[in-house]
Parts: structure tokens; sequence; C-alpha cells
């Protein structure tokens, strides 16, 4: 897997990942949403640590500078 995702992505994906978990744990959110909300989030953060999306392998994008 050759890396895809740029320093501000991965940034942007780990406030949006600690934002539902805040949601979460505020209990702001609850149910079916805290349920997609959460794998969400932690999906954001996978890809975030790997520097790697499927998504944008699918769709031939890349915002990764090197």
């Amino acid at each position: 897997m050759k890396a895809n995702m740029g320093t501000t992505d991965k940034v942007l994906r780990v406030a949006v990942a600690a934002l539902i978990a805040g949601l979460y744990l505020g209990n702001v959110i609850s149910g079916t949403m805290a349920i997609v909300g959460l794998v969400l989030a932690g999906i954001f953060l996978l890809t975030s640590t790997i520097g790697f999306c499927p998504l944008y392998s699918v769709f031939g994008w890349n915002t990764c500078k090197k």
C-alpha cells in the first residue's frame, strides 16, 4: 500500500474521530447513530494511522505530497 493521504487530511480525520467520540461520551448521540459514528471514527483513525485510504485509490485521489 502506497501512502495516499497528506498531513492535513490525517489531522482532519483524527479531529472528526475525536468529535464523534466526544459526542458519544457526552451522550449526545446514542443507538444506531452512535454505532455508525463510532465505526466511522474507527475507520478514520485507522486510515490516518496507516496513511492509506482505500476509497482514494478507487477514485484515483492522492493528498500526499510525496
